[in-house]
């Protein structure tokens, strides 16, 4: 079994919903719906999106997107977003241009790119 569908069994017992494609590069998009934001956006929930790229987890993730219309409470745009299409996909969505700088490939995995996620939408900015 390959190392992102092995991961990706650990992910769903966190988000039964979530799911895994494979992309016509080999990469894998990874879709979490009904992700709980906190306080401070304008949804209480939304659908992530994030890519596995071709040769993760040496390949880190990077980035992610999100529903086209979030915004932060006040209706302003989150700070590095924007709306881009999901690669491969061509589905324009809220991208995030949001790195982590601290992946250990022999440690980290998709869960710990969700909790990325997670931190950054705990910046509301």
């Amino acid at each position: 079994m390959p190392i992102a569908d092995e991961q990706f069994a650990v992910l769903k017992t966190y988000y039964p919903q979530a799911e895994l494609r494979t992309l016509p590069s080999s990469a894998h998009l990874i879709v979490v719906p009904n992700f709980p934001l906190p306080l401070g956006w304008t949804q209480q929930q939304a659908t992530i999106f994030f890519i596995a790229p071709v040769g993760y987890p040496l390949a880190k993730p990077d980035c992610f997107w999100t529903d086209r219309d979030l915004r932060l409470a006040h209706g302003g745009m989150p700070q590095a977003a924007n709306i881009t299409a999901i690669p491969e996909i061509n589905q324009p969505q809220l991208w995030f241009s949001w790195h982590t700088t601290h992946w250990n490939p022999n440690r980290d995995n998709l869960l710990t790119y969700v909790r990325v996620i997670e931190e950054r939408f705990k910046k509301l900015q």
